[in-house]
């Protein structure tokens, strides 16, 4: 493979449209999900059998909205976490290894720069993905009185602030942080790996090599880079929704803590609440984020190979 340009500005404009890709393929999944983690870890809410049982209540409940409750702080989150996720791990991938890719991908390139890139973008996640947790859990199923919904994001920002103030915004940071920084390391890991030996072994055997072959290179490795996320990182997601969505501010922060709670009452499937959703969510979100990532940066002008 050859060298990599340094791109600047363009890494992170290109990571801005494949976040706002991601929320427009997956947020009704991402509902369901949270629904589902929300309602079957607290035995006081209306229980759903699974994922099916649950999209159906919030169709025949809603209709098509009740999937995209919250989008709008998502798609904001979204486009800004994945602008500097994707800039970030381009441009420390590129100092790590002095700006040249020499053949198979390397770990301690790799895993560092996604790590990284997780952490810091984990500080605008954490807030966004609380306000959007809120929003979800708002269905008809919901016990929340009506008096006591929020109308808005905007709304759930200011009766945040106004009843758990600045730091009520950052509540389920640290679990987010480590969700964010392990599952991308993950993610980018089997991204990286996949796409270095698709491309290797169906390059150079087709004659007829296009971009519709690129593209669907790019559908496969980012849905399987999306899978791998959260199978590893998915019992930490069931934590933060929990922590994110308690009104008992003063609950439980600590997310090894929530979890060996879920893990006595329901054993290890409770920690993993919403995988099915989510996994439906994780292949096509992510091929739709990593192909507009790949589409973009190659109308930028940016080299990932």
């Amino acid at each position: 493979m050859g060298e990599i340009s340094t791109s600047g500005y363009k890494d992170y404009v290109a990571g801005l449209l494949a976040g706002v890709s991601a929320v427009a393929t997956g947020h009704p999944f991402d509902t369901v999900k949270v629904m589902l983690q929300k309602h079957n870890a607290e035995p006081h809410l209306v229980q759903y059998r699974n994922g099916l049982h649950c999209t159906a209540r919030i169709f025949k409940t809603e209709g098509i909205k009740g999937f995209y409750r919250g989008a709008t702080s998502s798609f904001a989150g979204m486009a800004l976490e994945g602008s500097l996720f994707f800039g970030i791990y381009s441009q420390t991938k590129q100092y790590l290894q002095g700006g040249v890719q020499n053949g198979l991908p390397q770990p301690q390139v790799i895993l560092p720069s996604a790590a990284l890139s997780g952490a810091i973008i984990s500080f605008v996640l954490g807030p966004t993905e609380l306000i959007k947790c809120r929003m979800q859990i708002q269905g008809a199923d919901s016990l929340v009185l009506m008096s006591s919904r929020y109308s808005s994001p905007l709304d759930c920002i200011a009766k945040t602030l106004k009843t758990e103030g600045v730091k009520g915004l950052f509540r389920g940071s640290v679990t987010t942080l480590l969700r964010e920084s392990i599952g991308n390391a993950t993610f980018l890991s089997v991204y990286e790996y996949t796409r270095y030996h698709m491309y290797s072994h169906i390059k150079p055997a087709s004659s007829n090599y296009n971009d519709l072959i690129e593209m669907g290179i790019g559908v496969v490795t980012g849905g399987l880079g999306g899978v791998a996320f959260w199978a590893v990182a998915m019992p930490l997601d069931v934590a933060k929704t929990l922590i994110q969505t308690n009104p008992d501010k003063n609950c439980q922060r600590n997310p090894f803590m929530v979890l060996s709670s879920i893990y006595k009452r329901t054993g290890l499937k409770g920690c993993y609440t919403g995988l099915g959703p989510t996994l439906s969510r994780a292949f096509p979100a992510n091929a739709a984020t990593i192909v507009t990532w790949e589409l973009a940066s190659k109308m930028l002008g940016i080299r990932h190979d």
